[in-house]
Formats: structure tokens, sequence, C-alpha cells
């Protein structure tokens, strides 16, 4: 449903079952299933396994190099977080805190709430 290609999907598969999200299936039809469920499996759990859990922002410390000074910044200048890296450190740590309060488990809730009954009858809650 997501258009996600399957050269991406083996790359993600292997972070994921190393992290216990996933385990292998053995057999003919073999592949993956959930290692434990979805209930106990948070966003944040999911993305920090597939893409580490490095910051989201780089700052470059470009208050060093403002052209106001010349290349010669005052000391004050460059004092403490700059109120960029402030607000983003911020927003960062308020977007990890909801991806870490989102379960897998809400995830497929609201899908099973849009999914039209005559699609997936199986698997969709009345």
């Amino acid at each position: 449903m997501q258009g996600v290609l399957p050269s991406f999907t083996k790359k993600i598969f292997p972070k994921l079952e190393k992290a216990g999200i996933v385990e292998t299936t053995g057999g003919i039809r073999g592949g993956y299933q959930m290692a434990r469920p979805a209930e106990q499996i948070s966003v944040l759990y999911v993305g920090d396994a597939v893409d580490g859990s490095k910051p989201m922002f780089d700052c470059q410390e470009i208050r060093a190099r403002c052209a106001l000074f010349d290349g010669n910044p005052p000391e004050w200048s460059t004092r403490g977080v700059c109120g960029i890296h402030a607000v983003m450190i911020r927003a960062e740590n308020a977007l990890r805190g909801k991806l870490a309060k989102t379960s897998l488990a809400s995830l497929i809730e609201g899908l099973d709430k849009k999914i039209p009954h005559d699609v997936y009858p199986e698997q969709v809650s009345d």
C-alpha cells in the first residue's frame, strides 16, 4: 500500500530483526513475522532500529563564521547553545516523545478504520 521498494525492504528487515521487532520464519513460504505484539512496539523504536538514534538536526555552528564579525567573533556571540539549535532540540524531543507514545497497534487501528470492508474483509474490525 505504501509503495516501498523491495530493495529497501531487504535492507531494513535485518535491522528490524536485530532489534527484536520481527523474526524470521522458515519453510518454502518463509519470511518475517512480528516478534512481539504490536502494542509493545513504538514507532520511535522502529525508526531508531532502521536509522539509528542519531540527532535529526545537525548543527553546523555557523555563529563562528558570522559575516558581522569578519571571521573573528567575540566570545559572547558563541557562548552557549544557539537559539536555532535550542529550538531544534526542543522540537526533536517533542517529536521523539510523541513517536515513543505511538504504538504500531495504534497505527494499525487507524488503518482498520479506513480500509473498506471489501478490500481486506478478514482484517477489518467491526
